[in-house]
């Protein structure tokens, strides 16, 4: 069994642990359903908040339950040009409208579109960090697929039921912001423990270590 080293025992602590009792929830489309099958269901951006760990911002969606005299809050990746207050319709006869959830099949070929699934009903897989977006390229009827390229510039066969939303994620450009200053860069980059002491020479382990030997002998 392996021992903790020195630095590691002078160091940060305890193993960091990631704040996500922060997050928001989940984002994705709402459960696929009879209404989005065959029709189109009316829903209204509420809310665009920030979630903590992720670079794109979210939208509260606020959709009437298909069944039950009640409403249902929905957290979708915001598509660019989105705004409180803006009607979202999700289904197989909505419009081609930035903002509307479609199945791949109902959207053109060259189209720009976002958090796309990746097997039907899977709520959203791919293009969904900040700026990202998809396109589509072609669709092929005898198969029932259609051929998306990826933010990454791969091209993917996706069944044409799948669902995306139009437009690409908002934040584009989030990285392209200058720091400005050292002290950003610092707080961006910082290293949890001891390594930045171990560089800079604050801390040397094996000076110490041998001092502490030299000690022994004499």
């Amino acid at each position: 069994m392996g021992r903790v080293i020195r630095a590691q025992r002078k160091g940060a602590g305890s193993v960091f642990k990631s704040h996500t009792h922060h997050r928001k929830g989940p984002a994705r489309f709402r459960s696929l359903d009879f209404g989005e099958r065959n029709g189109y269901l009316k829903g209204v951006v509420t809310d665009i908040i920030h979630d903590p760990g992720r670079g794109a911002p979210l939208a509260k969606v606020t959709f009437r339950h298909p069944f039950r005299y009640k409403k249902q809050n929905e957290l979708f990746v915001a598509a660019e040009g989105l705004y409180t207050g803006q009607f979202i319709y999700c289904g197989k006869k909505a419009t081609l409208v930035v903002g509307n959830v479609l199945p791949i099949r109902s959207i053109p070929e060259g189209a720009v579109i976002c958090n796309v699934e990746h097997h039907v009903g899977d709520r959203g897989v791919f293009a969904r960090a900040s700026g990202d977006y998809a396109i589509v390229i072609s669709h092929n009827p005898d198969n029932d697929t259609s051929r998306i390229k990826l933010p990454s510039g791969a091209k993917k066969i996706v069944p044409s039921g799948c669902r995306a939303m139009i437009g690409q994620v908002a934040g584009g450009g989030r990285t392209e912001k200058p720091l400005l200053k050292a002290g950003n860069a610092y707080h961006k980059f910082r290293k949890v423990g001891l390594i930045a002491a171990r560089r800079t020479g604050r801390l040397r382990g094996q000076a110490a270590a041998t001092a502490a030997k030299a000690d022994k002998t004499s």
